[in-house]
């Protein structure tokens, strides 16, 4: 992400500081601190409706109003004047995921919403916030290869001998995601490189029988890369009638996901091999099952910049709903009637603690349900489509029959996770409006993430 030049410095949070009489701003004032507060919530996957609801209350607790107006690459602030409309915007894009931002910059926005922050104050504290580093190269290398792993149990890896190929080609790929990420702001460049990697690792533990489980070993540090908040957001926006905003999501995260497809299957070419498209499949006990899974939360809240003290609540958020999914499987259910109900529990918890720790919904969901997305039926309809297009008219009944299984099983399962983690927010809306203050969280001093 694009960083504002401020040098990182502790941030004041509004619990700590004493209140203070506030005095109606210019509307110079509001429109730079509402664009300042409303960019970093809106490029750091806060959802649309709270990232609106941000810029209301800002310029309302400075004796102003305000209309914000979020576009794909834009956002516009408008301010109400006694001389008519003042406008500006900011050249932003929402590609970016960073718990610990949205968090700070929600405390911001609290303080001035409150009036316990001055503007002056406020901008500072905005400034160091956009300064903010990222998680530690260590912890986020770590995160990448435990996660990878972790996923790979819950898919059905048997033997000890995959799990150490996995760790080196997610963590690998994480330390060449990160050195690329200072050369080139292109969003599509580090997870293309990250899963040629993979599909190189892959192919070669195939070839040279160092693994016994090479689609694994491609898929899984391949599936760390999906970006599924930014699925999640984008759906969001469409059940609001957001179209275009809603849109342009659906097809950034499609986008990412067809740079990592290609990146996996180009590393696998090179090196001579493919990817199978029925690869076989290992039922593994719940216990299992619901610990890998919670494995695998941590890791995405480690990519999703989240502070250490709240971790331990989409993990056990995390397992539960993997293991009511792995009940449901068992009972008959079907994977995306399974996916629904699991999500719909993440939905509703996290409804409720996002409000109130002031994180981004989207992110934290979707940390929680992360090893339900279909990455596999994903990469392998990509493998298949390859193969048919190699095969043309040669290629039988049961290459495309299986394609087509494959894609339609990935889109149901996504929006079956999608309605389920977004219905209960829905309701939760309609009892308490967006972008109301939940009970204090005192932060004390600065999070630090490592």
């Amino acid at each position: 992400m694009t960083s504002l030049g401020v040098r990182p410095q502790e941030t004041r949070s509004p619990e700590k500081i004493a209140p203070a009489a506030q005095v109606p701003a210019g509307a110079p004032d509001v429109l730079d601190l509402s664009l300042q507060a409303t960019s970093l919530l809106f490029v750091n996957a806060e959802t649309t409706q709270q990232t609106v609801a941000a810029g209301k209350r800002i310029a309302e607790g400075l004796g102003h109003r305000a209309t914000v107006i979020p576009r794909w690459g834009e956002l516009l602030v408008q301010v109400e004047t006694e001389q008519g409309q003042r406008a500006e915007a900011s050249a932003v894009a929402p590609m970016a995921i960073d718990m610990n931002k949205v968090l700070e910059a929600e405390r911001v926005v609290d303080g001035l919403a409150d009036g316990r922050l001055r503007a002056e104050e406020a901008r500072g504290a905005l400034r160091s916030v956009a300064a903010l580093p990222p998680v530690s190269l260590g912890r986020f290398v770590l995160a990448a290869a435990v996660g990878a792993c972790a996923l790979a149990v819950v898919f059905g890896a048997e033997r000890a001998s995959t799990f150490p190929l996995i760790a080196v080609s997610a963590g690998t790929g994480a330390l060449l995601r990160r050195g690329l990420s200072r050369l080139s702001p292109n969003p599509f460049l580090q997870p293309f490189a990250a899963a040629l990697l993979a599909g190189l690792i892959g192919g070669l533990g195939r070839r040279y029988q160092l693994g016994s489980a090479m689609t694994l070993i491609a898929l899984t540090p391949c599936m760390v890369l999906v970006p599924g908040p930014h699925f999640l957001n984008g759906l969001i926006d469409l059940v609001r009638a957001r179209v275009a905003l809603g849109s342009a999501r659906l097809l950034f995260a499609g986008l990412v996901s067809a740079a990592i497809s290609a990146g996996l299957l180009l590393g696998l070419w090179l090196v001579g091999a493919t990817l199978p498209i029925t690869p076989p499949s290992r039922a593994i006990p719940l216990a299992v099952d619901a610990l890998a899974a919670g494995f695998a939360v941590a890791a995405y809240c480690s990519f999703y910049s989240m502070h250490w003290r709240y971790v331990p609540i989409p993990v056990l958020v995390g397992m539960a709903a993997h293991a009511l999914r792995w009940s449901a499987l068992a009972a008959g259910f079907s994977a995306f009637g399974a996916a629904f109900l699991a999500c719909l529990l993440v939905g509703a918890v996290m409804s409720a603690v996002a409000a109130r720790l002031r994180l981004p919904f989207a992110a934290l969901s979707f940390a929680a349900v992360v090893s339900l997305i279909p990455g596999v039926f994903l990469f392998r309809m990509a493998a298949g489509s390859v193969q048919l297009a190699q095969l043309g008219t040669r290629a039988s009944d049961g290459v495309v029959s299986t394609i087509l299984s494959d894609g339609a099983t990935a889109i149901l399962i996504l929006l079956a996770m999608g309605f389920g983690l977004i219905l209960p927010r829905l309701v939760a809306e309609r009892f308490r409006p967006v972008g109301a203050r939940g009970p204090a969280v005192h932060g004390g001093e600065h999070d630090h993430h490592d």
